[in-house]
């Protein structure tokens, strides 16, 4: 019975092991995408401030 134990136990941590891996990966990923994100926010926002000639942010700057 022993072995039977620690071959589930084995298997449990594999998976364990995969499902992290799993998530540092999508982790990754979804930090990219906010990168991503995040720069079009500022293009499109400094885009907006050009064309409306107005500081929508807040930071004393209209535009770049």
């Amino acid at each position: 019975m022993g072995i039977f134990w620690d071959l589930m136990q084995e298997s449990k941590i594999e998976k364990q092991q995969t499902q992290a891996d799993t998530l540092q990966e999508r982790v990754k990923l979804l930090e990219k995408e906010l990168s991503k994100t995040q720069e079009l926010l500022s293009k499109t926002l400094i885009a907006l401030e050009e064309h409306i000639g107005e500081d929508i942010d807040g930071d004393g700057v209209k535009g770049r």
